[in-house]
């Protein structure tokens, strides 16, 4: 298993959770592990994505101000911490580890999809109103 997904789960409106991602393999030798989500019926969106080596991060607006990401390289392992949650915000959370070339290339393309290739299972986050 290169990566390994787990925290979702049921909470109300404004309520809290933390996902966590546990890179083994070549998904830990990576330039930046992230997040992305799916809604029913939509296609795969951005959330967040941080380098493992200098933890620069970067947030999809619908992000910025409730999520926080972070990881610690002692353990490969990433976290999602989300607050405020929202009923938009269910779906089905992808941790994911992605290759760029330096910082610049990062930069530029962090929100990709198809710049990372390596993709966890998925956990299942349902925010109720």
């Amino acid at each position: 298993v290169q990566l390994q997904a787990s925290g979702g789960g049921s909470v109300q409106a404004g309520g809290s959770l933390r996902l966590s991602c546990a890179a083994s393999g070549r998904a830990a030798v990576t330039y930046a592990v992230g997040w992305f989500r799916q809604a029913p019926g939509k296609g795969r969106e951005f959330v967040a994505t941080i380098t493992w080596r200098s933890g620069s991060r970067r947030y999809a607006d619908h992000a910025k101000g409730r999520f926080s990401i972070s990881r610690d390289n002692t353990k490969s392992e990433a976290y999602l911490e989300m607050n405020s949650l929202k009923p938009d915000d269910t779906g089905v959370y992808y941790c994911t580890t992605g290759s760029f070339n330096n910082d610049f290339d990062y930069t530029r393309d962090y929100f990709n999809a198809g710049r990372y290739n390596y993709w966890g299972q998925g956990t299942l986050v349902t925010v109720s109103s």
